[in-house]
This record gives structure tokens, sequence and C-alpha cells, in this order.
């Protein structure tokens, strides 16, 4: 099918997904649980980053899930006058947050930014609770699988909303201007938090999105960590399929895009193995906000546009009111 025909179809794909019954008050009860824990944030400037004579580094250590603490680097501009408009950024399926000089962009274009770990995948933060239930193969997307408790991404998904409730904490931020932001597994994420945070969030970017669809994607998907989920399946045929994506439901991008409202700039390659491009407009389409766009990239595969798509955001948050006072 050609491209066009392709990205024709994918416009109209709206699959009917069913919400778990109890979505909500599960999620109520997820946040509930981790905001009830009251340790401190600690901020620790990174004095090792001295020679990046632009930009300001903090080390953050914020609670997150069961209160345990979730680090971050929060970057700003040096100088930068007033409160930021903050981009909190999310990381792609098995790595962490890395070195400050991974995120050098957004503070070149006068934005704070806080850039979270993700537990379990790098090296600051730890994921303590495993989760009960056998896990078949290796990564995360079958860890805890037996139940939405368990989950492991009950854990990962709590960690990133609760980064939006300690912005208000962190110094020289401007919470009314929460931009989320994140590519595959950090799209998933930041689509996530877009649907759980409301309207503390000011604009949403999720860049070729994991964690949507789960299973036309566990069953289409040519490369990348779906496969996981397929291969624990081919073992547990018989019992595990149902109650397998009845959990993975609570945490599909499909039924977080039926709750958030900010504005959001999306992206998709259409020839990306990873997240199919069918699974990224499931969630689009059912996007709630009524400002929705999606930057298509037509021969893009699992890196979507590449270096051709910052400057895409930031045009696009400047329509909207989101770019720093020069």
């Amino acid at each position: 099918m050609p491209l066009t025909d392709e990205a024709d179809e994918l416009v109209r794909n709206r699959p009917e997904l069913s919400d778990p019954m109890d979505f909500d008050a599960f999620w109520r009860r997820a946040l509930a649980e981790a905001r009830s824990h009251d340790a401190a944030i600690k901020v620790e400037r990174v004095t090792a980053q001295h020679l990046l004579s632009t930009v300001e580094v903090d080390d953050v250590r914020f609670p997150g899930w069961n209160g345990e603490p979730v680090a971050a680097w929060l970057l700003r501009p040096g100088n930068a006058a007033g409160p930021l408009p903050v981009v909190g950024t999310y990381m792609g399926y098995g790595g962490g947050r890395g070195l400050p000089t991974d995120h050098l962009f957004r503070s070149a274009a006068d934005y704070a930014q806080l850039v979270v770990d993700s537990r379990g995948q790098g090296h600051d933060t730890p994921d303590r609770g495993m989760g009960d239930g056998t896990q078949w193969v290796e990564g995360f997307m079958t860890r805890g699988i037996d139940s939405p408790d368990t989950y492991y991404y009950r854990r990962l998904v709590t960690d990133c909303v609760r980064a939006v409730d300690a912005v208000a904490e962190l110094p020289g931020l401007d919470g009314r201007r929460i931009v989320v932001a994140g590519a595959s597994q950090g799209g998933g994420l930041a689509l996530a938090v877009a649907g759980l945070a409301g309207d503390r969030v000011a604009a949403a970017m999720p860049d070729v999105p994991f964690l949507c669809h789960f299973r036309r994607a566990a069953a289409i998907c040519g490369d990348g960590p779906y496969q996981e989920i397929a291969k624990y399946l081919r073992w547990h045929s018989r019992h595990r399929v149902e109650p397998a994506f009845a959990t993975l439901a609570h945490f599909d991008g499909v039924h977080f895009a039926r709750r958030a409202t900010a504005p959001t700039l999306f992206s998709v390659g259409l020839m990306d193995p990873v997240c199919p491009p069918s699974t990224v407009y499931a969630a689009f389409n059912q996007y709630a906000g009524e400002d929705r766009s999606m930057t298509v990239w037509p021969f893009g595969d699992h890196g979507g546009g590449c270096g051709s798509n910052p400057p895409v955001q930031l045009a696009w948050l400047r329509e909207r009111g989101l770019a720093p006072a020069l």
C-alpha cells in the first residue's frame, strides 16, 4: 500500500477498546498512595558541570512510587530571569537519565528541563518493588504482569506524575507552563502524565509513543520491546492471554489519551517497526483535547524525524504561548 494511502487510512483508525471498569479508581488510588509519603525533595548543584558556561545543572531527587527517591537532572539556562517554562522529559526504553551533557537542547532554547530517570532502567533509580509473579523474558514488559497493582509500569508512571508534582517545589520553574515530552517509552509516559495530571500540564509532546494499543502492537511489531509480551504469551497462550491484556489495559496510551485535554503534538514514523504507526494513531485519534496535531515522517523509522523534529516542536510551543520570554 502506498504510504499516502496508508496515512489516510491511519487517520481514520479508532479501535474500539473499552476502558477497564476500575481504570480511574485504580489511578486515583495509586497516586494517592504515592502522595501520602512526605519525603523531602533534595536539590544539589552539580559542580562537575562547571565547564558548561551557559547552563546550570542540579541533581534532583524527588519522591516517586512508595515515596522512593527518583533521580532527575534539572537544567536551566544560566542567569535566566524569572520563572521558566519547564519541559518534563521522560526516557526511552532501556535508558535512564544519562548525563547532563546528553540534554542541552532545551536549555539552549531558554527552557528549563527536568530529565526524569526511569526506575530500574538507568543507574540512579533502582526498581526495589519488582512486583510479584513470574517474569519470563528479559526487560520490563512482563515484570509483575499478573496484576495492575504489581505491574512495572504502575511504578514508572507514578514516578512520572510525581515529577510534575515536584515542579512546584523546584526553584526557577513556572508551574503554570509545564510541558511533558519524550520519545518512544518517553512518549508513552508523557501521554500517561497528560491523562493523569489534568490541567497542571500545559502541553504534551509524545514522539513515536510506545505503550499504545498493546494487543495490536504485540501482534504486529517487527522489532523492539513489544516482542517481550509476544514471547511471554507464546509460552502461556492457554491461560494467560486475557489476564495479561487486562493488566496492560490499565497502562494503555489509548485510555490515557481519552482523559488528556492539554494541547498535544504527536509524531509518527510511517516505517516504524518498533511502535507501529497504527498503534500511535490509535491513541492520537482518541485524544480528548481539541488542539491536537500529528507530525508525520513518511519514511521515518523509530527515530521519527530525528534532528528535524526539535525545530518543529519549538515552533509549535511558540504558537501556543509557551516559549520563554526573550
